[in-house]
C-alpha cells in the first residue's frame, strides 16, 4: 500500500501551468493503486496465488517448497547468498545518485527537491549522494558497493502494479503470471510437491502479491508480510501460541486451529534452530526495515541454508513531500544496509552475500506542482557486499537532457542483464537454464567484479522434448505426455497432504503423444478435488498438481 496526494486548489492550478514532461493524471493515479491494492488484498486472503492466508490479521504464505537448496548444493556457489531489497513505490534515482557532472540542469528541474551540493558526499567528482545516506559512504570506501546506471526495459510501463510484475516476470510486453526465481526453482526440481528440502530454499518480508518467486502450482518463497511475524517464528518455532489460550469451547477450537496453522508452516523450526544459533552484534534502527534485515543477518549467521531473501522498504511513491520522505527512507536504507553488513562481518559471512536494490521504475527528471515527482523511467540500482571487489559505476548514466516524450530517463541497462549476472554469476547457474528462466533470451551479463568459472554437476537439463500436463474434457481428467523415445512409466496419484492415492501407470511405453483417463487408469473412485501426480521417467521425478472432476 503507498499513500497518495490528494492536491489543493493550489496545487491544480500550479500542474495546469507546469511543464507537459511533468504530466501525470490524477485518475489514472488513483485506478492504478485501488487496482494494486486489490490484487495484494486478494492474495492476502488467499484467493490468488501461492497459498497466502489470513490467520488472526495476519497474512503469510505457507508456500510449498522447491528445490533450491538441493540445486544449489553440489554447485561451487555453495553457501553464496543473494538478498534482494525491493524498493516499493518507484525510487527517485536522481535524488538518490545526484548527478554533479550535470549540476546545473538537476537543480534547474528541480528547484524545490533538488539536494544542495553543499549537502552530498562525492562518490566520484561525477556523481554524489545525499547526507541522509551517508552510512553508504563507508561501504563505497571500502570497496563493498557499485551503481549500476539507467536500469529499466523498452517501453517502460508506468504503472506500480504492471511493472512490478515486468520486473517480476522478465516480460515486458505479455502478461506473465510466473516470476523469474519461479521458474527457475520449478525447473531445477520437477517433483517439489511431493519432496521438498530440508530449509527454505527463499525467505520474502513483505511485498504480498509480487509475482518474483511464484511458479505454475505454488510460490516458492516462505512468506510473511512483517518483520513481527518472522520473529514470532524465528524466536518461537511456530507463529502462534497454543498454550496461552482461554479454557472453554472457544479456546479448544482456537488451540486446534492455531496448532493447525502452526504444522503448516513446515519450515518454523529449521528457521528456529538457525535464530537461536546466532545473534546480532550491532545495533539496529526500530523501522520495519532494519528489524526485518537484523532477522536475516541472525538467520545467515545462524547457518540457516536459505539462498534468497527478499526484504521491502515501502514508501517510494513520492508525489508529493519528497524531500522530507525521501530522505527518512534513504536514511533508513543506508542505515540498516550498513548495520547487516557489519553484522555478518563479525563472524566473517558478509562475503557469502550480494545485496541489490530494485524498484519498479524511476520518477520523473522534473519535479511536479506538489513538491514530488511523478512515475519515471530508468533509475539506478546499487550492490553491496565485499565480493564486488572495489566499488565503481556500471553503464552510463542516461543524459537528463534527451529525455523520452514522456520527460523521462532513457534506460542503458536492462534490468534482466542484472538477473542472469547474479543467477550466472554469482549463485553460479548453468547458462542454458538461466536463458530458459529469462524466457528463452540470452542477455548479456555484466561485470560486478565476481564470476563462477564452472559448475562442479552439470545434471541441470531435462529429458529433452518430455512433455506433460493435466487436460479437461467432458468433466473427465486426462494426464497427457509426449515421449521423445520408448520408456519405462511409472506415475502415481497423491492426495494433497502426500498419501498416495493409486498408481496410473506401470507400463512400458512407445515414443510418441500419450493421453490417460485418470479415473479409469487408477481403477477406483476418486472424490473431486485437488490430487497430485508423480511422473518418475529417464532417471528424474516430475510432480503437478492436477483437478480430479
Amino acid at each position: 500500500m503507498c499513500d497518495h496526494h490528494t492536491p489543493s486548489p493550489s496545487d491544480k492550478d500550479q500542474k495546469k501551468s507546469h511543464s507537459p514532461s511533468a504530466k501525470i493524471t490524477d485518475a489514472h493515479h488513483n485506478e492504478e493503486h485501488a487496482t494494486w491494492n486489490r490484487r495484494s488484498f486478494l492474495q492476502a486472503l488467499g484467493l490468488i496465488g501461492g497459498g497466502t492466508i489470513m490467520v488472526g490479521g495476519a497474512n503469510l504464505s505457507a508456500s510449498v517448497p522447491s528445490r533450491l537448496t538441493a540445486a544449489l548444493a553440489n554447485a561451487e556457489n555453495n553457501g553464496r547468498i543473494l538478498l534482494l531489497i525491493r524498493l516499493k513505490g518507484g525510487n527517485d534515482g536522481l535524488n538518490t545518485i545526484v548527478p554533479v557532472y550535470d549540476y546545473d540542469f538537476y537543480a534547474q528541474n528541480r528547484p524545490s527537491i533538488k539536494h544542495e551540493l553543499s549537502d552530498l558526499y562525492s562518490l566520484s567528482p561525477d556523481f554524489g549522494i545525499p547526507s541522509s545516506m551517508q552510512p553508504l559512504q563507508s561501504l563505497w570506501g571500502d570497496g563493498k558497493m557499485k551503481v549500476v546506471h539507467g536500469v529499466g526495459y523498452p517501453d517502460q510501463n508506468l504503472s506500480h502494479f504492471r511493472s512490478s510484475d515486468i520486473w517480476a516476470s522478465a516480460d515486458a510486453v505479455n502478461v506473465e503470471n510466473t516470476g523469474v526465481f519461479g521458474r527457475y526453482f520449478e525447473d531445477i526440481y520437477p517433483d517439489y510437491l511431493i519432496n521438498p528440502p530440508a530449509e527454505p530454499p527463499a525467505i520474502q518480508i513483505g511485498s504480498i502479491g509480487n509475482l518474483l518467486f511464484d511458479g505454475l502450482d505454488t510460490t516458492y518463497a516462505f512468506s510473511v508480510s512483517n518483520p513481527e511475524q518472522l520473529a514470532n517464528i524465528a524466536e518461537n518455532g511456530v507463529l502462534h501460541d497454543v498454550l496461552n489460550i482461554p479454557g472453554c469451547t472457544y479456546g479448544d477450537q482456537l488451540g486446534f486451529m492455531r496448532g493447525m496453522t502452526n504444522t503448516t508452516f513446515t519450515y518454523a523450526g529449521v528457521i528456529n534452530q538457525a535464530y537461536e544459533a546466532a545473534t546480532n552484534a550491532v545495533e539496529y534502527g526500530d523501522s520495519s526495515f532494519a528489524q526485518q534485515l537484523k532477522i536475516v543477518a541472525r538467520m545467515i549467521k545462524g547457518g540457516l541454508g536459505t539462498q534468497v531473501y527478499m526484504v521491502t522498504l515501502n514508501g517510494f511513491d513520492t508525489h508529493a513531500n519528497q524531500v522530507d520522505d525521501h530522505n527518512s527512507l534513504m536514511s533508513d536504507l543506508s542505515t540498516s544496509v550498513k548495520a547487516f553488513y557489519d553484522d555478518l562481518g563479525t563472524v566473517g559471512r558478509d562475503h557469502r552475500v550480494i545485496g541489490m536494490t530494485f524498484s519498479e521504475f524511476g520518477r520523473r527528471i522534473e519535479e511536479n506542482g506538489s513538491n514530488g515527482t511523478d512515475h519515471g523511467a530508468a533509475s539506478p540500482v546499487m550492490m553491496f557486499g565485499p565480493k564486488l571487489d572495489g566499488n565503481g559505476f556500471i553503464g552510463t548514466q542516461p543524459d537528463l537532457q534527451t529525455p523520452d516524450t514522456n520527460g523521462n530517463l532513457q534506460f542503458n541497462t536492462d534490468f534482466r542483464s542484472l538477473y542472469a549476472t547474479v543467477l550466472k554469476q554469482w549463485l553460479c547457474i548453468d547458462a542454458a537454464l538461466v536463458d530458459e528462466v529469462l524466457l528463452g533470451v540470452s542477455y548479456e551479463t555484466i561485470d560486478l567484479g565476481f564470476d563462477c568459472e564452472s559448475l562442479s554437476t552439470d545434471d541441470f537439463s531435462k529429458p529433452d522434448g518430455f512433455l506433460h500436463l493435466a487436460t479437461y474434457q467432458n468433466q473427465i481428467t486426462y494426464l497427457e505426455f509426449t515421449l521423445p523415445s520408448p520408456a519405462k512409466m511409472h506415475i502415481e496419484l497423491f492426495n494433497i497432504i502426500g498419501q498416495k492415492v493409486g498408481v496410473i501407470s506401470n507400463d512400458y511405453m512407445l515414443a510418441g503423444a500419450h493421453k490417460i483417463d485418470i479415473k479409469q487408469a487408477v481403477g477406483k473412485r476418486l472424490f473431486t478435488g485437488q490430487y497430485i501426480y508423480r511422473i518418475n521417467y529417464s532417471g528424474r521425478a516430475y510432480s503437478k498438481s492436477i483437478l480430479i472432476k
